[in-house]
């Protein structure tokens, strides 16, 4: 297994899978983390429930001058088309959640391999970060991010 790929997470505004709001993205290469981004979306119609805002303490002031998604893909997709995606809870969230979003804005979904943290693992985020020693801000997309990385190289062997 490769030790270069690109791990991502996403907070919604609410139910709808379009509805992104925060975006993280860690690109590791060769083991090595050599990127990160992490940019706050404005959701269509800047709608938020607010027991989102609750879980991840993102709110309509927060976003409203936001770019929207299809304004912040270009610097998304180079570190997805073509790569190793890995996500935790991967294909029942955030990879459903990107290939909506890109559906709701009209644009092409590119091929990419998924992995998931969840499946390798079989627990949730937090009880992982606590049982290796991960630092992580739950459902801060960038730390969530960050976190699914450092789970996914220590599968690999790549670190402790």
């Amino acid at each position: 297994m490769s030790a270069t790929f690109t791990a991502i997470d996403f907070e919604t505004a609410n139910y709808g899978r379009n509805s992104i709001c925060q975006v993280g993205l860690v690109r590791v290469e060769r083991g090595i983390v050599t990127s990160e981004l992490s940019l706050l979306v404005r959701p269509p119609d800047n709608y938020f429930r607010q027991d989102f805002t609750e879980i991840h303490g993102i709110a309509p002031t927060d976003t409203a001058n936001a770019p929207t998604f299809a304004e912040v893909w270009p610097r998304m997709e180079p570190l997805i088309k073509g790569q190793r995606l890995v996500a935790h809870n991967g294909p029942s969230f955030d990879f459903n959640v990107l290939r909506q979003t890109l559906a709701h804005y009209g644009l092409s979904e590119p091929v990419f391999e998924g992995i998931c943290t969840y499946r390798i693992y079989r627990d949730n985020l937090a009880a992982l970060c606590q049982k290796f020693g991960i630092g992580l801000d739950h459902h801060d997309a960038l730390s969530d991010a960050r976190a699914c990385a450092a789970l996914y190289l220590r599968s690999l062997g790549a670190t402790g």
